[in-house]
């Protein structure tokens, strides 16, 4: 068996070493301007890449991050690796009760908040194909990217925001909260599908596709969150805690990553259902669940987003017309949508805004979604940066607008 050299070690452990000081370093500094971190670890990897270290000091940027293929190969693995907890976390952040329990107006604006979006991202990817400049040669799993990648949300990024503005526990935080919910869900079985119809066409078709997603998902939050529901208290009584809660909860999102894998669907979305599963617990405290999301945001996620900026050179490949037509479509799609559906839910036209801009954040979601599709050959690298600044964008834009629509008064949820 072949094992990494002393230089391709080396090569590895400085790239790790940098990327995650770098990545807390210019975080920092944008949570200071009121930014999501996950800006800042985004623009780190755009520092250290192609784009700028690359271009004026290629030497010192081969170095570091390309001189070993084998290096390069391991960081990679490492990357992945970084996917996968990220969705699984996101899944844990997911309450399936809390979307069950809202009434009207969350259910109109999360329904018409993914149709809409999705449907308007369709037809424009569809019909207006050579806007974007890709030659994928299926045109419809392409055109259902599109529709994806406008219809889903980022809910980390949103929970933030409406802590960060004490709009958390009002109404419309909490209609925005569920209906970010309910679109990362669809969203990503969706996406599962799609991946699923360029892996796996040489051996089931789409139809077969969507039954493996489909099962799969209602299989684990059923008889899988059943029995994970079950066993907490035998873990927690035989096992040291959290930190056998951190080893099992990781465990499983590996062990559900690795099925959906082998059975043609991208590994995220197992470990996003076995989040989901995990998080949906009653034994499952908000304490244990923060013990492994401070795990992975602080360590993981930032390696995944400043390896985004790897990727492609964010300077010879931006499009002013691709970015523009991606930015658009997103920003009229979801706030139209969620706009029309809160104001079918019975609120006002402030209110119903604010849920529309609230629910255009995409942040880290769209990007992990991007990044799979560009590897996945899906899309070009011209089409990957705009997605890119377009979720930058949409998370930036989300917390000044919801302060300016909500300031005079937020209306609290009653609580017993």
């Amino acid at each position: 068996m072949s094992v990494l050299s002393h230089s391709e070690n080396i090569s590895v452990i400085l790239s790790l070493g940098l990327m995650l000081i770098a990545a807390r370093l210019f975080g920092e500094f944008f949570r200071k301007l009121k930014m999501p971190l996950v800006v800042g670890e985004l623009i780190a990897g755009v520092v250290l890449g192609p784009s700028l270290l690359g271009y004026f000091y290629p030497n010192i940027s081969t170095i570091i991050f390309t001189q070993n293929e084998h290096a390069a190969i391991a960081l990679s693995g490492i990357i992945n690796i970084s996917i996968i907890m990220l969705l699984f976390v996101a899944g844990m952040e997911l309450n399936l009760s809390l979307i069950r329990q809202q009434g009207k107006a969350a259910f109109s604006t999360s329904v018409f908040g993914l149709i809409i979006p999705l449907a308007m991202g369709f037809a424009i990817g569809y019909f207006g194909y050579n806007l974007f400049g890709e030659n994928s040669t299926d045109k419809i799993a392409f055109a259902l990217f599109i529709g994806t990648s406008m219809a889903i949300s980022a809910l980390p990024v949103i929970a933030r925001t409406l802590l960060d503005l004490n709009l958390f526990r009002t109404k419309v935080g909490s209609i925005i909260i569920t209906a970010a919910m309910f679109n990362d869900l669809i969203g990503w079985i969706l996406f599962s599908v799609i991946i699923g119809m360029l892996k796996g066409s040489a051996h089931h078709s789409l139809l077969f596709t969507l039954l493996y997603t489909i099962g799969y998902a209602l299989i684990m939050l059923t008889a899988g969150r059943f029995f994970i529901n079950k066993s907490m208290p035998w873990a927690e009584k035989n096992f040291s805690w959290p930190g056998g809660f951190l080893s099992l909860s990781l465990g499983l999102a590996f062990l559900g990553a690795a099925f959906t894998e082998y059975i043609g669907l991208h590994a995220i979305f197992g470990a996003f259902i076995i989040g989901i599963s995990i998080g949906d617990s009653v034994h499952v405290t908000e304490k244990m669940k923060d013990n492994v999301s401070q795990f992975v945001t602080n360590i993981f996620a930032p390696l995944f987003f400043v390896s985004i900026g790897f990727k492609v050179n964010f300077l010879n490949h931006f499009d002013l017309q691709i970015t523009l037509v991606v930015l658009i479509l997103a920003i009229v799609g979801k706030i139209s949508g969620a706009y029309l559906g809160a104001k079918l839910g019975g609120l006002s036209n402030k209110e119903s805004l604010a849920i529309g801009f609230g629910l255009n954040a995409r942040g880290a979601m769209e990007i992990i979604l991007a990044i799979l599709a560009l590897q996945a050959k899906l899309i070009g690298e011209d089409l990957f940066v705009a997605i890119v600044i377009m979720a930058v964008v949409t998370s930036v834009l989300a917390g000044p607008m919801l302060n300016w629509l909500l300031k005079p008064k937020a209306n609290t949820i009653e609580t017993n």
